[in-house]
């Protein structure tokens, strides 16, 4: 079974996406880089945002990633995960980025195999805010095979 069915038997969905003002995924060469995507809950991590809700935040960054691929590259077959970059709003004094992070590589590895494509790089960094408040960003670069 490939990724993109897999992805689907786990409910995702992949509706279309209208043009922004910047490109969600751009590919050069046999590279897609994605832009910053960024989770719908709002708050600091180490404050007012569990870990746990921040996990559920990463997964929801990576769901909005994925779609982003899928709509440039037109399935999510025959790709390889390089690398994550994840950021997340937090306290000064919290040190659980990679926790939070794991939410995005959790599913990655579920998609696309944890010794196979989907076994990537990843930077999981805090940060003294987000736009628009959010907990997480994710960005992402896949190769096409």
């Amino acid at each position: 079974m490939g990724a993109d069915q897999k992805a689907q038997d786990l409910g995702l969905t992949f509706p279309t996406q209208e043009p922004g003002y910047l490109n969600l995924c751009v590919q050069t060469g046999n590279l897609l880089i994605t832009s910053g995507h960024t989770s719908d809950l709002k708050g600091v991590l180490g404050k007012d945002v569990t870990v746990e809700q921040g996990y559920q935040a990463a997964r929801d960054c990576i769901i909005k990633v994925l779609r982003s691929v899928r709509q440039a590259h037109g399935t999510l077959d025959n790709l390889r995960v390089l690398k994550l970059l994840g950021c997340v709003y937090s306290a000064g004094d919290f040190t659980d980025h990679h926790l939070v992070i794991n939410g995005a590589s959790d599913l990655l590895h579920e998609i696309y195999g944890k010794e196979g494509d989907g076994y990537h790089a990843r930077s999981a960094l805090g940060f003294a805010a987000l736009p628009t408040g959010a907990a997480v960003e994710i960005e992402a670069i896949f190769e096409i095979k």
